[in-house]
């Protein structure tokens, strides 16, 4: 950069501390560049280590049937039942975070003070920053003791775990619904529930569908929680009743990890690679959906 000199306008000189400013900035570019990479090339790493070592163990066996214990302790079987399992778990718990969640978020951005506004989004940030292992506790002392473990647990556990992740994303979706609707429908003497249902749920649909997808991706790999309230060493076989534990797929990586054969390993790669697989198109699901909405929004 230049600037002109008080006697004559027209002749530049060098900005004082120009040069330096520019090596600065290029140096955070360095950083911020190699910070990414690192990061891409982590993920990376641990998706082609995830392939390679469960792509051998992987196959329709092990995606449809139930482990069957030969009389060597070898498990023969599948996971099947901790698919089934955990496919319960998570349509439970979201049944249950997904409306709480977008009902919180409503509730700071339609109707809540400003103050009040804030002081929930502090409380969501802190839930959202509880570990699992905690929340696990907790579902454990408040419904596992003194009864026993069971799916029902399990999935108010996942809940209390989805609910920031929901509430969070639906709130920053509909603070993008642009408020000239809103007074349009006052205009027109919509009361503001009114409001609301006809105006700001539909125009913001598709980013709380994307919200809720996230949610679900959050807790699809959760296994403390899920260690304290549902999990099933004992019960190999298949089971849909949430009143009794659900076998489920985090569990099941534990158990088989811990396994000295290594045909028990394999098994649980070939389980985390399924995981793993689950997550990554939840994630591509909804980021889908979040362009899709920006641009439903911004035209």
């Amino acid at each position: 950069m230049s600037t002109t000199t008080p006697g004559n306008p027209l002749i530049l000189r060098p900005v004082r501390g120009a040069r330096r400013r520019r090596i600065v900035s290029r140096s955070f570019d360095v950083v911020f560049t190699l910070a990414t990479l690192l990061a891409v090339a982590v993920l990376l790493w641990v998706i082609v280590s995830v392939v390679i070592k469960g792509a051998s163990a992987l196959n329709w066996r092990l995606l449809t049937s139930d482990p069957k214990i030969s009389p060597f302790g070898q498990n023969t079987g599948g996971i099947a039942n901790a698919i089934v399992g955990s496919a319960i778990l998570i349509a439970i718990a979201s049944a249950i975070a997904i409306p709480i969640g977008i009902l919180v978020a409503l509730f700071m951005t339609e109707f809540a003070s400003a103050k009040v506004s804030a002081v929930e989004r502090f409380l969501l940030d802190i839930l959202a920053g509880v570990p699992e292992i905690v929340v696990g506790v907790f579902i454990f002392g408040v419904l596992v003791v003194g009864s026993h473990q069971s799916g029902w647990a399990g999935a108010i556990a996942l809940s209390i775990l989805e609910i920031p992740t929901v509430a969070r994303s639906a709130q920053e979706v509909l603070v993008l619904v642009p408020d000239a609707l809103r007074e349009a429908g006052l205009a027109l003497g919509l009361r503001r529930w009114r409001i609301v249902l006809r105006i700001v749920l539909p125009t913001a649909l598709g980013g709380l569908l994307t919200g809720a997808v996230l949610g679900v991706a959050r807790v699809t790999g959760e296994t403390a929680s899920l260690l304290l309230t549902t999990s099933v060493f004992s019960n190999n076989g298949l089971t849909v009743n949430p009143s009794q534990p659900l076998p489920n797929i985090p569990v099941e990586i534990l158990t088989l990890s811990e396994s000295p054969k290594p045909s028990d390993h394999a098994q649980a790669w070939a389980a985390s690679l399924v995981l793993i697989a689950f997550v990554l198109l939840l994630s591509v699901i909804a980021r889908a959906i979040h362009e899709r909405s920006r641009a439903k929004l911004r035209g």
